[in-house]
């Protein structure tokens, strides 16, 4: 049984991305149109817990948020690029931009304890495991 599954379906892979995935949809609401993403994201498992390591270029703290819901955690960081001054663009392959990723955490997490620190536009999101489900060692009795 895995501990820690990604819960995101709507989502082709694309080779530009870096390894991330481009989202088959656009969001759209004001006038400009916001690319979604599912960040290149690597899961590490130690003695204590698990890390989630993501890759958030651009996202600045405040425009990241985490959320815990029952037995998901959802990630969703938004971008920001505005040109200098009066700068006008000839051409532009980097804009805004919003990443987003839901994973189902098992009962082996610790949901109390869950940090995050975002540094250098890498997301470390720490699930200590619970107590319950750290090795142990079993003390022998003479009987």
């Amino acid at each position: 049984m895995t501990d820690i599954t990604e819960r995101n379906t709507s989502v082709a892979r694309t080779g530009e991305t870096g390894g991330a995935e481009r989202s088959a949809s656009v969001r759209e609401g004001s006038a400009a149109r916001i690319e979604r993403f599912s960040p290149a994201t690597d899961i590490i498992e130690q003695a204590d817990g698990f890390h989630i390591l993501m890759d958030l270029p651009g996202v600045p703290p405040d425009g990241l948020t985490i959320d815990l819901e029952e037995n998901e955690v959802t990630v969703t960081g938004r971008s920001s690029y505005a040109p200098a001054g009066n700068d006008r663009r000839m051409h532009a392959e980097f804009d805004a931009v919003e990443f987003v990723r839901t994973f189902t955490l098992s009962d082996m997490v610790d949901r109390e304890r869950i940090r995050a620190v975002l540094k250098d536009g890498v997301l470390n999101l720490f699930l200590p495991k619970a107590e319950a489900a750290k090795p142990r060692r079993i003390e022998i009795s003479q009987g």
